[in-house]
């Protein structure tokens, strides 16, 4: 039924051949309004709960006072959002730090080495040490990337223990431990090689050309400066700001890891610093990179074997909208795939790059008979994809509204639409937006996407197309924080269909205007506006905000609405709000009260 519903629709965020709606009047959160001041009466009703709530901070609830609060309450607002993250981050660190000093007492102390010692002293014991917690970093590296595997676990008891929605984090934090005791373990080498020019330094050779011919020539040396050079490019171009600037490169130099694992499995089975007594050498003895590698790189591997399998199956762009504000919207069909409303996907494009995968949002729900996303063409990869699709965002329209590009349905391009090939979908923390009776949505710019999906298939719950199980979930609060006016087009159906059918005030939309407006673009918002049953941008009964929003008034209000409620915060957007939004949820967490679940999005 759901399928038929929406395969006449233009946009999959085009919702206008809805039922009618109740009048305005029948919305249960609106009083009855007076009989004077008719203006001011409309804006009143027009403005949403939180907004119309007291403004005093009398009315504000208490925030925790940590100096009087008991230890326990303290350990349980801790734990709300910072607990979790910060103890397993501990137990790595302390992992990292045990291994490290096991293997100093081992290679100080060990019978077998009292030759190496002799000769290299402690440089020895510190990059034998080094290297073993690399080894430990090895059995982490791979594992946080592999996002069927995370998808799966995060959907088990251990979410609630390991914090799966950070694994990229975590995927940078070994590779910058990798970084460090990488570091270590060259300089203590170094250290060592020049010890063993001294002690060998003859007539023909003196203690220079023995350290350089140790560097270049053995086995040893000439597999550890490849592993350098290559893992070097690899952090490089993996930094935030070069990544940004230029995905391509980050994206094919990091697969420099096949040439950097091959030769750290080589690089110890040379067997140049030999014990003193047999067995001097042996697989279970030096070459043990692969054993730690093994868990890791059999996931990888098999996800990546699953990728070429996926990428298979029957895909095709069923249609390409242009929106304003540098917005393409794609419809695909693909066969043997079930989606999440908050889910992610890999999209790559063989016409561009048979070997670029880059994740996007969906924004179509699980009810929906095709999968979408809306991309906003900002860099080389999305650049190119919108040209492959028709797109043109160069020319000049004389209105802010939405093209129909192309479609299945009703071609208008001289060729056929490429092929895309797609990889998942994968879990994120806008998944567990389920879990909770009160969710707080909040989008900035295109971080929307994924809020899309949810609100989508909360509207499809409104109207019975969807036929799961009842949920916790009874009050949405979405706020999106835009620029300009232009960058809500897109998304206005979805809002006013949601609106329209939310009989029951279960949705409250607020939209932020953070750009500085034209004098003309004012005045015409003030003629138009005031008095009025909807807004002059928007069209939504919902008016919209000029300026920044004040989240101490938005976390109090959901507080003093929804009082011991569990609460879940879910962004998609930049660092900054990322950050304000995250102390907010533990500024207005209390344990015994409400809590404020903070998630957000990242690939």
């Amino acid at each position: 039924m759901a399928a038929s519903f929406v395969s006449n629709r233009s946009s999959g965020l085009d919702f206008h051949d809805k039922a009618p709606s109740p009048s305005l009047d029948a919305h249960p959160d609106i009083a009855a309004p007076p009989s004077h001041l008719q203006r001011n009466k409309t804006e009143r009703r027009r403005l949403q709960g939180l907004m119309r709530s007291p403004s005093s901070n009398s009315s504000a609830p208490l925030l925790m006072n940590k100096k009087d609060a008991s230890w326990k309450d303290r350990w349980d607002h801790w734990m709300v959002n910072e607990g979790g993250r910060r103890l397993f981050f501990f137990v790595w660190i302390f992992l990292h730090a045990l291994v490290f000093g096991l293997g100093m007492v081992n290679y100080g102390y060990k019978d077998n080495l009292n030759n190496a010692r002799a000769v290299f002293g402690l440089g020895y014991v510190i990059a034998r040490s080094a290297a073993l917690v690399l080894h430990v970093d090895v059995i982490f590296i791979l594992l946080p990337i592999c996002r069927g595997f995370i998808s799966l676990l995060r959907r088990t008891p251990l979410n609630d223990v390991i914090p799966f929605d950070e694994n990229i984090s975590f995927h940078k934090a070994t590779g910058w431990s990798m970084v460090l005791f990488t570091t270590i373990h060259i300089v203590a080498h170094m250290y060592n090689f020049a010890a063993l020019g001294v002690a060998s330094a003859d007539a023909s050779h003196s203690a220079v050309a023995i350290f350089f011919l140790t560097n270049f020539t053995t086995g040893p040396g000439v597999t550890g400066w490849i592993m350098t050079t290559c893992f070097g490019i690899m952090v490089w171009y993996a930094i935030e700001k070069r990544r940004r600037a230029n995905f391509e490169r980050f994206w094919y130099t990091h697969h420099l890891f096949f040439v950097f694992f091959i030769n750290w499995q080589l690089h110890g089975m040379f067997c140049m610093i030999k014990p003193d007594r047999p067995p001097y050498c042996s697989a279970n003895t030096i070459g043990v990179f692969w054993k730690y590698w093994l868990v890791g790189g059999c996931i990888f591997i098999f996800e990546r074997i699953l990728r070429e399998i996926r990428s298979r199956h029957r895909t095709y762009v069923s249609k390409v909208i242009q929106h304003p504000s540098k917005v393409m919207e794609i419809q695909i069909k693909k066969e043997k795939i079930k989606t999440r409303a908050g889910q992610y996907i890999f999209l790559s494009c063989p016409e561009i790059s048979y070997f670029q995968w880059h994740p996007f949002t969906l924004t179509s729900a699980p009810e929906e008979d095709y999968i979408s996303v809306h991309i906003r063409v900002v860099g080389d990869f999305t650049t190119a994809l919108s040209k492959a699709l028709g797109c043109d965002f160069d020319k000049k329209e004389k209105d802010d509204t939405s093209l129909v590009v192309d479609s299945k349905a009703n071609p208008r391009m001289n060729r056929p639409l490429p092929r895309v090939m797609v990889d998942g979908p994968f879990g994120s923390a806008s998944e567990d937006y389920l879990k909770y009776e009160t969710v707080l949505l909040v989008g900035a710019g295109i971080g929307v996407t994924p809020f899309a999906s949810i609100l989508k298939s909360i509207w499809y719950r409104m109207n019975n197309f969807n036929t799961s199980k009842t949920t916790r979930l009874s009050k949405v609060y979405f706020t999106w924080v835009i620029r300009d006016f232009g960058t809500a087009e897109w998304f206005h159906s979805l809002l006013h269909a949601i609106e329209e059918q939310d009989t029951q005030n279960r949705i409250e939309i607020s939209i932020y205007l953070t750009a500085k407006i034209k004098e003309d673009d004012i005045n015409n918002i003030l003629v138009h506006d005031v008095g009025g049953e909807r807004d002059a941008i928007t069209s939504l009964r919902a008016p919209t905000h000029f300026g920044r929003p004040n989240w101490d008034r938005v976390f109090s209000g959901i507080a003093e609405k929804h009082p011991d409620t569990d609460v879940g915060v879910f962004f998609c957007g930049p660092l900054a709000l990322s950050r304000n939004l995250h102390e907010m949820s533990n500024k207005y967490t209390t344990p015994k009260g409400t809590r404020f679940f903070f998630g957000k999005e990242n690939f």
